[in-house]
């Protein structure tokens, strides 16, 4: 497949993933709560996957990619364009949402769904979550998409490792394990999002070349 259709595809996913996680958190959070929140975001990759994963894998997510990427199913030359694609397509759903709420956004940790840490769990706890559930995202994306796995339910799988992902761990840090996702809001709510931004890429990234490290010496080799 063409680079730039992929790269394009990439933008689409990511854009989807930011308006309909984020926007639910954003629009109607108050009255899905976590749970819906959490559904949410799986379902935005579920539906993606089905739609690009047979054009660029639908990572949307940097540490997908870097996890890929040290597990052997991603080439090297075009993790930084997929990483500029995520991001700006991710960017771009966070300024329609700002868009739609006239710029009103509010103030503090969480607002505008951004991901934060020091108000109930400290930096050490949230890096340590975002860093083992990135992990076990990475896990459970290489494994469904190992050839060995069963065939065509790997967006649903992936999509439910989200959800439950969201559920544990939005009480900790508004969950992000997607740096391009916490990137989206932060840019728009400034400040504290801003100044945290840093935790909310390492972590992840990590994270994601753990889980693939840990699927590909528990698995070993996909046939």
């Amino acid at each position: 497949m063409n680079l730039s259709k992929k790269l394009t595809a990439e933008f689409i996913g990511t854009f989807w993933l930011v308006l309909g996680g984020c926007g639910t958190a954003i629009l109607a959070g108050h009255n899905v709560g976590w749970l819906g929140v959490s559904l949410a975001f799986g379902l935005t990759v579920v539906t993606m996957a089905f739609a690009i994963g047979h054009i660029s894998g639908c990572h949307l997510n940097p540490a997908v990619s870097l996890g890929l990427l040290v597990g052997g199913r991603f080439n090297a030359k075009e993790f930084i364009p997929y990483v500029i694609a995520q991001v700006l397509g991710g960017i771009a759903a966070g300024a329609l949402l700002f868009f739609i709420l006239g710029g009103e956004i509010g103030k503090g940790a969480g607002m505008f769904a951004t991901n934060f840490y020091g108000e109930k769990f400290s930096m050490a706890v949230a890096l340590a979550t975002e860093i083992v559930m990135t992990a076990i995202f990475l896990f459970v994306i290489m494994g469904a998409t190992d050839g060995r796995a069963p065939k065509g339910f790997a967006p649903l799988a992936i999509g439910l490792c989200l959800c439950l992902i969201h559920l544990i761990s939005i009480p900790v840090t508004n969950t992000s394990v997607n740096p391009a996702r916490s990137t989206a809001v932060a840019v728009f709510a400034r400040g504290l999002a801003l100044k945290q931004l840093w935790a909310f890429w390492v972590a992840p990234l990590i994270g994601g070349a753990i889980g693939a490290l840990a699927y590909r010496f528990t698995a070993g080799k996909n046939e």
